[in-house]
């Protein structure tokens, strides 16, 4: 019986090799004027000088696989005040309970953007920090962002 478990196992394990090996890389092309991520990684990150956060540069096929999603920073009116609205989707939450947005400053290009949310309405987060209004905020993808950024940070 035992024989016959060890023999199942390594049919298992070579089945999984095997399957393994067949995937197929695919090149997508990139527009001319889109920064290039690292050719051995999908995501590039660029430390800045101070306390500024990274820049992440997302190859396409990167972008893609994620599904990266934006919406614009919009303005209402809120008790006869203009405040700037998100998808609260786009609200992240560090380790120490501060907020940030990852804004989409070029094509494949995404900073991170410390915000203050003064209230929700619904399924939007009133803002009373925000990037100026029509800025792309990544409203899905974002925690990917940030673990790219955080992942490679330098300790």
């Amino acid at each position: 019986m035992k024989l016959e478990n060890r023999w199942s196992v390594l049919v298992a394990l070579l089945a999984t090799l095997s399957l393994a090996g067949c995937t197929k890389a695919v090149d997508t092309p990139q527009s001319a004027d889109a920064p290039k991520a690292e050719d051995s990684g999908t995501a590039k990150v660029e430390h800045l000088e101070g306390d500024e956060p990274a820049r992440v540069t997302l190859a396409e096929s990167a972008a893609k696989r994620l599904d990266i999603q934006t919406a614009a920073v919009e303005s209402v009116s809120d008790g006869g005040k203009q405040m700037s609205v998100v998808p609260y989707a786009a609200v992240l939450y560090d380790t120490n309970g501060d907020t940030w947005m990852y804004v989409n400053t070029s094509p494949l290009v995404y900073m991170r953007h410390h915000i203050t949310v003064d209230h929700m309405n619904g399924d939007q987060a009133v803002l009373s920090n925000a990037p100026p209004v029509g800025t792309k905020v990544v409203i899905v993808g974002a925690a990917e962002l940030f673990g790219s950024e955080t992942e490679f940070e330098e300790e």
